[in-house]
């Protein structure tokens, strides 16, 4: 489905009936890389309205030609919200750039927001990160060898445990998205010059009253985990969860734990009151 926004249209599929969820992917890709391993997650929890979307110049996702910045990616975004579930409570997952996506948003509805989890989010820190050296372990040299160039480079560098199952998780699930992404942006230089919102995602706030969850993986050399302690520390019911033997893409190399975490989360926010 497509909803017309303020810079662009947002594509966008629905999952289940409930309590609406917004499901925020990571870059390069489309929402296929969520909704792969998220919906087992609700084979047996009820009550919940998955809300899957391409964000901005990704997967059918359209922008205009005036669309230049993450600010410009948080406008879309939130007009999308405004006419899908306007002044609806809901809550937020988001991976990596759609983690920090969900910050923003969190920011600017934060009346709305009832739960917030964070995988492997990108983080507003534009000073040097504290980034963990990159790891590699079972790697399958015979599967990876006969990889197009684009798809093998893509691989190594996001994926920590390189052996044949991975691979076959990362061709169906992430590398689909990655033939539909808007290259012409993507590439282009907006990361250095609109890579970070204007205003610092709770930069105003001590302390936010809302259940969290934080999944963080120990060998994450593109994200890392020990910058974000100041955002765990931002939530007064939070879930800190560091995973060892996990780079980046932990949701496909601690996939089971991961998805335990958020059954947890689901447990909370279910149960909390402001």
């Amino acid at each position: 489905m497509k909803c017309m926004v303020t810079k662009g249209c947002i594509n966008y599929e629905i999952s289940g009936c409930g309590f609406p969820i917004l499901i925020l992917h990571s870059m390069g890709t489309d929402y296929r890389s969520m909704k792969a391993w998220l919906e087992p997650v609700f084979y047996d929890i009820e009550g919940f309205q998955r809300i899957y979307i391409d964000i901005p110049a990704h997967g059918q996702s359209l922008i205009d030609d005036h669309f230049a910045s993450s600010d410009d990616m948080l406008l879309n975004i939130l007009d999308f919200i405004d006419r899908i579930i306007p002044n609806q409570e809901f809550s937020l997952i988001g991976f990596s750039y759609g983690g920090y996506l969900a910050q923003g948003i969190l920011h600017q509805r934060r009346n709305l927001v009832k739960s917030i989890c964070l995988l492997a989010t990108a983080l507003h820190l534009k000073e040097k990160r504290i980034l963990p050296e990159k790891v590699v372990q079972d790697q399958d040299m015979g599967a990876i060898m006969g990889l197009d160039s684009d798809i093998r480079l893509a691989f190594e560098t996001l994926m920590n445990i390189q052996n044949k199952e991975n691979l076959e998780i990362f061709l169906r699930e992430i590398q689909p998205g990655r033939f539909l992404a808007n290259r012409n942006f993507l590439l282009s230089n907006w990361r250095e010059k609109g890579y970070y919102f204007s205003e610092e995602p709770l930069q105003d706030a001590d302390m936010v009253s809302l259940p969290a969850l934080l999944i963080l993986g120990k060998q994450d050399s593109i994200c890392g985990y020990k910058d974000h302690f100041n955002l765990f520390e931002k939530f007064s019911h939070a879930t800190f969860a560091v995973l060892d033997q996990a780079g980046h893409m932990l949701h496909i190399e601690k996939r089971e734990i991961v998805q335990g975490l958020i059954k947890d989360w689901l447990s909370r926010s279910n149960s909390f009151s402001k």
